[in-house]
């Protein structure tokens, strides 16, 4: 990632919930913002499969009110930080059997933002008094989310 696409994602990090996130941390960022979104869009694909539609539709997302509330919240940073450009470069949208509705693809970096605002108030939801998280704390974040996306 580009230097000034590590520098937008260290300020969203600060903004979002006063951590200071390192050049490492981006790469595991990175992968949790893939592996969340593939996942969303598995359950998407089901819900599509379950209506009889071979297509994935913005509400057979998994959105829930919390992560809807991430994402409102992820577009008043993004007014000021910039970030959803970057976000849509490495949010992959991953090989699925059913294609999606090109309101949904757009709406990927948006969710990605919105699991990036979870994300770092997660980090202090495990430990208030954390600055700088720590591979122990990426680890807890990424186990608390499994369970619930």
């Amino acid at each position: 990632m580009a230097v000034m696409g590590v520098t937008k994602f260290e300020r969203f990090f600060r903004a979002a919930a006063e951590l200071d996130v390192d050049k490492q941390d981006i790469k595991r960022y990175s992968d949790f913002v893939n592996h969340k979104i593939y996942d969303l869009l598995l359950r998407g694909e089901a819900a599509a499969k379950a209506n009889g539609r071979d297509i994935v539709d913005p509400q057979d997302l998994p959105i829930t009110k919390g992560l809807q509330e991430c994402i409102h919240t992820f577009k008043k940073l993004e007014a000021e930080i910039e970030l959803e450009s970057i976000l849509e470069h490495i949010t992959a949208s991953p090989p699925l059997d059913l294609a999606l509705r090109d309101v949904t693809e757009a709406m990927l970096p948006e969710i990605a933002g919105g699991l990036s605002v979870a994300l770092a108030r997660a980090f202090k939801i495990i430990d208030p008094k954390t600055k700088n998280p720590a591979s122990e704390d990426w680890e807890r974040a990424f186990q608390i989310f499994n369970l619930l996306l």
